[in-house]
């Protein structure tokens, strides 16, 4: 499919690259997240992006981060993405906005509001009109903030894209929806190219092939392997048959695998995410990391170049001198064509399956040649030997003519980064020697140390190699080679941790909003609570029952029946059944329920880790019998003749494995039932009464059954090494006649900043099971803010700060966590106070705050 050269708003695409009315370029782009940073360092962090020689941030724009409530709109303080762009554009940035409507970035809810889940007919990011009237809405607000903003009239906007990884997503109609939305997005007058992300190679998937939205990649390989660049160039390839450039949108941060997509053809590299930050409040997501149900912690951090306190990491030199490279070379890069090497390249360490090449504008071109080991080695590059540092991915010259830079001669080799061309003088970087064939000379330089460079001359050419610590600070060369580098950047003073001594503690919890009382416990959306917390309260009748069986509690339950705390759930909507034993008769029975955060990614193994699912206690049932049913299954297989053979769930024996063999038997029930199959290896399919079957798989092993006679057919490949596979019915009864009461993001948050009567306390602080306790804490001033490292047992903690809920941190028994350092609080400079709500929970040991540690920025 091809299509013809995008032309929009001063910004051209084709298969060449991107071209803006300074020419043909490269873009090098960072992931900057106003929203996830205080407004105090918005500017620092964009100029120190600029410093890093990219060119470009792109830009997520949380819809949810905007719409606070259903038509409630916020553009004010930390939220105002107008003054963020202004700022961009002031440092001298470009822009690629990423407005949505979902955006994944392990953000509550992908930014999907988290009330679009209570419309049971609005269906998100499909081509459907409950939905797509909500995302009309938020275009109406966000996106005429980009028009006023675009390049090159009035801003820095270079491309706006559209939805995200849609490819991931089961979009009944991807081509209505796209449509759709470029259509809002054109009427809003966005005139710059229109783009749209693959997140795992399907360009189809990801645009629906709609006409003017041109397709991205993002890509995540494994640094180490040695097939990125035969993948990297087949899409490039791909896109270049459509007459457009390989924009690569999201990738890893580590500049060895930059400079591998680099020569591989790509024209846009937005390494995912380079400058990091924080999930402030309650605006972390739970999603999918591999195992379902992962929380990501208050820090979102995943090794980029600037950590997420801002302090600068190896990488962001290494950005530097990539960034140096790209400009030396200018257009003859920008306009570049990919290719394998026609020289040939053999080396004696690891390296790739393929190397890329590009055929340079003018002549020439750029090898990379990767080394993926930890000993230094050698290549051969067109019959010439050279040395390669371990780690490193050299771009290596071969053929260039030199004209350009006013030098009358070609370059044969240069085994080194040419990070500098002119007055009679290449600049090289590299950590190991260097090898530079010139006019049919070749000449080796030594190794440079930082601080000491080497040079060479040849031809009437002075070649000098640096230290890519030195190369990072370039800023000119004269012509006898003396090097003049930028001052080295200041090292922020360290300290010691430091203990909090004033520790005071409030006698008075936070009022609750009562929220009416309820036949079965409602979703705490339908309360008014998105981000929060609320409470449930009902008297049971357990006489007689010895459990419960919980289904749907999502994020964080705290359940106590007859006084007792149970240890904390967090299933993510799996059922789990709950020993009640000690308690008998009418018994009382309170939840807690906090919302974590929405789940950013459609995740179908757990009900509340679908994309839209709701949050609250779900339903409590009481089990009032337990009857085994894994007998007695007739099997339906292509062996399997009538009367239809009767055995044990999953016990039909056949030489055809992997196979579906479909079992079904009848069940009876007069009360609403609970089919759970146990040990389970493979996932099933289960139907009832021949309706549509659903996925039933370990993660939750359970299908509810209304009371009556129901068919129930099982179907699973055969697998004679799995075993063990069994079915009960657990009969059960609603808990019912339940009170509510909420505490939302806003109630608590206020609380929080409320002065009030305090005593001191002494750490340690034991705290019994479900207990407590709201703390103000005294912090010296600090220029960079402090991580507040929470050290104790079985807690969970939530801070506030300056009139906003900092984050919140989970020490000890708990499930797993993804992005930064997930045990520590950070208060930014100029955020007066600290504010703590920090709960016991049950496990081994007992519920303790030891101790509150101050750290600095760096630590």
């Amino acid at each position: 499919m091809s299509q013809p050269t995008v032309v929009s708003g001063g910004v051209e695409l084709d298969a060449r690259g991107i071209r803006t009315e300074g020419g043909p370029r490269v873009v090098l782009c960072a992931s900057l997240f106003y929203f996830r940073l205080p407004r105090e360092q918005w500017r620092a962090r964009l100029e120190q992006v600029r410093a890093s020689g990219y060119t470009c941030v792109d830009v997520y724009l949380p819809w949810n981060f905007h719409e606070t409530a259903p038509g409630r709109w916020s553009f004010e303080g930390r939220r105002d993405v107008a003054a963020f762009l202004d700022l961009a554009q002031e440092t001298g940035l470009y822009v690629i906005a990423r407005p949505g409507p979902y955006i994944c970035s392990e953000w509550d809810g992908g930014a999907l509001p988290a009330w679009l889940g209570l419309d049971p007919d609005l269906r998100v990011r499909q081509h459907e009109p409950r939905f797509l009237a909500q995302v009309t809405a938020w275009f109406d607000q966000v996106l005429p903030l980009l028009a006023r903003r675009q390049y090159p009239a009035d801003g820095p906007v270079i491309m706006v894209q559209l939805e995200n990884e849609l490819d991931f997503f089961d979009c009944a109609d991807r081509t209505g929806y796209l449509t759709d939305l470029r259509d809002q997005t054109i009427r809003h007058g966005i005139t710059v190219p229109l783009i749209a992300c693959a997140g795992q190679g399907d360009i189809e998937g990801a645009t629906g092939n709609v006409p003017g939205v041109v397709p991205a990649c993002n890509f995540y390989p494994d640094d180490d392997s040695p097939h990125i660049e035969p993948e990297v160039r087949r899409y490039a390839e791909v896109l270049a048959e459509r007459d457009l450039p390989l924009l690569i949108t999201e990738t890893n941060r580590r500049h060895r695998t930059l400079r591998r997509l680099l020569a591989s053809g790509a024209s846009l590299i937005a390494p995912y995410l380079q400058s990091s930050g924080w999930n402030f409040g309650y605006t972390p997501s739970t999603g999918n990391w591999g195992s379902p149900g992962n929380f990501m912690s208050h820090g979102y951090d995943f090794g980029g170049y600037v950590s997420s306190t801002g302090a600068e990491r190896p990488e962001y030199a290494q950005g530097q001198v990539l960034a140096r490279v790209i400009d030396t070379l200018g257009s003859q890069l920008a306009l570049a064509t990919s290719s394998v090497p026609r020289v040939p390249v053999t080396a004696d360490f690891p390296t790739s399956s393929s190397p890329s090449a590009l055929d340079l504008d003018g002549g020439g071109r750029l090898i990379a040649v990767p080394h993926l080991g930890t000993t230094p080695g050698r290549a051969v590059v067109n019959g010439v030997p050279v040395a390669v540092a371990a780690d490193s991915c050299p771009l290596m010259l071969v053929d260039v003519p030199l004209q350009s830079w006013g030098f009358d001669a070609t370059l044969t080799l240069a085994s080194a980064d040419l990070v500098a061309a002119s007055d009679g003088v290449l600049t090289f970087s590299s950590e190991a020697p260097v090898t530079v064939v010139l006019g049919g000379t070749r000449v080796e330089i030594p190794a440079p140390a930082a601080g000491a460079p080497e040079r060479a001359a040849v031809g009437g050419v002075t070649l000098v190699a640096l230290a890519p610590t030195d190369a990072a600070r370039l800023r000119t060369t004269d012509s006898d080679g003396t090097v003049h580098l930028a001052d080295a950047p200041p090292r922020r003073s360290t300290t010691k941790p430091t203990a909090v001594r004033d520790v005071r503690r409030r006698p008075a919890l936070a009022p609750e909003e009562p929220a009416g009382s309820h036949e079965v416990p409602p979703p705490l959306e339908s309360l008014g609570v998105y981000r929060g917390r609320g409470t449930y309260r009902t008297t049971a009748d357990l006489t007689g029952v010895d459990e419960l069986l919980l289904v749907g509690a999502a994020d964080i339950v705290d359940l106590s029946i007859a006084g007792r705390v149970h240890p904390t759930i967090a299933g993510f909507g799996a059922a789990r059944r709950i020993d009640v034993r000690e308690a008998t008769g009418h018994v009382a029975v309170e939840a807690m329920v906090e919302i974590w955060g929405h789940a950013n990614f459609d995740d179908a193994r757990l009900p509340a880790l679908r994309l839209g699912a709701l949050r609250g206690l779900g339903t409590l049932w009481t089990v009032r019998d337990v009857a085994d049913v894994s007998a007695l299954w007739s099997v339906r297989d292509q062996w399997a003749g009538r009367p239809a053979p009767l055995r044990e769930l999953g016990g039909w024996s056949s030489t055809r494995v992997a196979l579906p063999v479909t079992y079904t038997r009848d069940i009876r029930s007069a009360t609403a039932s609970a089919l759970h199959l146990r040990g389970m290896v493979e996932p099933v399919r289960v139907s009832v009464d021949d309706g549509e079957p659903r996925t039933v798989h370990a993660e939750d092993p359970w299908v509810l059954l209304p009371a009556g006679h129901h068919q129930i057919s099982v179907t699973m490949p055969h697998h004679p090494s799995g075993g063990g596979l069994r079915a009960e019915v657990l009969s059960l009864e609603p808990v019912t006649d339940w009170s509510c009461s909420v505490q939302d993001d806003d109630l608590l948050t206020g609380f929080a900043a409320g002065a009030g009567p305090a005593r001191g306390v002494r750490l340690p602080l034991a705290l019994e099971p479900g207990e407590e306790v709201w703390l103000d804490v005294d912090l010296p001033p600090s220029d960079d803010g402090f991580l507040v490292r929470l050290e104790g047992s079985r807690i969970r903690a939530t801070g506030w700060a300056a009139g906003e809920c900092v984050g919140r941190v989970w020490v000890g028994d708990r499930p797993a966590f993804s992005g930064g350092d997930s045990n520590v609080l950070w208060v930014p400079p100029g955020w007066s106070g600290l504010t703590l709500l920090v709960k016991g929970t049950v496990g081994q040991g007992e519920a303790e705050l030891r101790t509150l540690w101050l750290e600095s920025a760096d630590s």
